[in-house]
């Protein structure tokens, strides 16, 4: 077990925990007062804070990369917010912080207002508070993009005036135009790509990477990219992207550094994209860096889930496995470590312990004993209290951390999960396809070299279990029958 994660990441993709807000309060409300009860905190974890990973001092972890979403944030700069201290006063020579724009938040009909109208003073404050936050407190920050998808609810639809394709590329230009005129220069702006099939996402491409050109705009240009929808997904589009970039002069060193997978968990993908990081230093950026997130360590302990082995099998399926963690008033007094709990009384076949969960007794996280009451006054059903939910989410960062840095040493000594190596006929290995398709120089024969090994990316499953090259699906189907023309 090694507490220093910071270290262990290598030359790995990064993987960035999307931060949850309930998991940011506990740290940042202790300190101004006992938010949580000192007693309430295991032995060996000392205080609140050794939740906090960014912490290099005082976490029971480090690890220095993260996200946060301003769609979950309070937006306001000005205000005293004390739970979100972890992100507000984190110290930003020891931590770096990706901000999300709160795209998503406007695609679920959340932020309302007349997206497509400049002059929608809703949409403009929203604008206005998404780049100050981002200027105070993020390293770097995405641009404020309307998923394709958006038009698709007829809630959303009708909550942010989108209610087409073409509706979405406006409101964007609005959005991005705002950031180029209006940031100041604290965080770097990462261009965001959606598109829901091939060719939205290509158009889509072609009408924003002006943004990104320091040609046009050398002092204010865009720094890198966010990939969303289709481009997330479908290493068949991302492999055809991310050539079209190099050669339209769009990834140059000190300029576009960084590119973003939104919301990619799959534990294969955590070694495809450190192989296309790797491929795309050796040839063309040696400053490139690959991010990618996912709530999964925060969502999973939310249903009630926690973390219990990695998986990783030569030739076989790569995961993290989660399943539901010991729950029962019984354990109120039980004074077993949690890992010991529940493999003896097989809630779990194995249990990999954490720097959290090593600390944790079963009655750390099952705390309430048969008649005790919860914090509104009432009995529930659930020995958890609140603080039994930030420890177990702390323990699955850490897990979900390991399990990528683990998956790129296993790949690194030889190993292969079974949709990056192909040995039907001739041995294919996804690496070596693609250090030579960022070897070549001429864009047509990268190209031409992606296109040659299609089937090859059929077997190369996506975040969303998409694969392949589809440029024909449901939402192409979609966007024909329903689309103002």
């Amino acid at each position: 077990m090694n507490n220093d994660l910071t270290t262990e990441q290598k030359d790995y993709a990064v993987f960035l925990p999307s931060i949850s807000g309930f998991y940011a309060t506990f740290i940042g409300k202790q300190r101004y007062g006992e938010y949580v009860d000192p007693n309430r905190v295991p032995a060996g974890l000392h205080t609140v804070e050794g939740l906090n990973f960014l912490n290099p001092k005082d976490g029971a972890f480090q690890y220095k990369w993260a996200l946060y979403s301003a769609g979950h944030a309070d937006l306001d700069i000005n205000k005293h917010v004390e739970k979100e201290d972890m992100i507000r006063k984190r110290d930003r020579n020891t931590s770096w912080l990706l901000g999300d724009s709160g795209g998503f938040q406007i695609a679920k009909g959340l932020w309302e207002g007349d997206w497509k109208n400049p002059g929608c003073p809703k949409a403009q404050k929203k604008r206005e508070l998404v780049v100050n936050w981002m200027e105070e407190y993020m390293d770097y920050g995405m641009m404020l993009d309307i998923p394709t998808w958006t038009f698709q609810d007829p809630k959303a639809a009708k909550a942010s005036g989108i209610y087409s394709y073409q509706d979405a590329v406006d409101a964007t230009h609005i959005n991005a135009d705002y950031y180029m005129k209006n940031r100041r220069g604290n965080f770097k702006v990462l261009n965001v790509l959606q598109g829901t099939n091939h060719k939205d996402a290509d158009s889509w491409y072609e009408e924003f990477k002006v943004y990104c050109d320091p040609k046009k705009y050398p002092d204010t240009h865009f720094n890198g990219w966010a990939m969303g929808g289709q481009n997330m997904c479908d290493v068949h589009l991302i492999l055809h992207r991310l050539v079209n970039q190099i050669h339209d002069g769009l990834l140059e060193e000190g300029l576009h550094d960084v590119m973003h997978f939104l919301g990619t968990s799959k534990l294969e993908w955590a070694v495809l994209l450190t192989d296309i990081q790797r491929a795309v230093r050796k040839y063309h950026n040696p400053n490139f860096m690959i991010t990618y997130d996912c709530a999964s360590p925060f969502l999973a302990t939310a249903n009630g889930q926690v973390y219990h082995t990695i998986r990783i099998e030569d030739r076989g399926k790569w995961s993290y496995m989660m399943g539901p963690s010991a729950d029962d008033k019984r354990y109120s007094a039980d004074t077993r470590l949690f890992s010991n709990g529940v493999v003896n009384d097989e809630v779990f076949e194995a249990f990999e312990d954490s720097p959290i969960s090593k600390h944790c007794t079963m009655k750390d996280i099952c705390i309430y004993k048969p008649g005790d009451l919860n914090k509104v006054g009432k009995e529930g059903k659930t020995s958890w209290d609140s603080f039994s939910y930030a420890l177990q989410m702390g323990h699955n960062v850490w897990m979900h951390i390991e399990s990528t840095q683990r998956a790129n040493r296993e790949y690194d000594n030889g190993k292969y999960p079974y949709m990056l190596i192909d040995e039907r006929f001739d041995r294919v290995e996804f690496k070596q396809v693609v250090d030579e398709i960022f070897s070549l120089k001429d864009r047509q024969k990268s190209l031409k070299l992606i296109q040659d090994y299609s089937n090859f990316w059929m077997q190369v499953i996506g975040t969303r279990l998409n694969v392949g090259k589809k440029t024909v699906n449901a939402s192409t189907k979609f966007s024909e029958l329903f689309e103002e023309k």
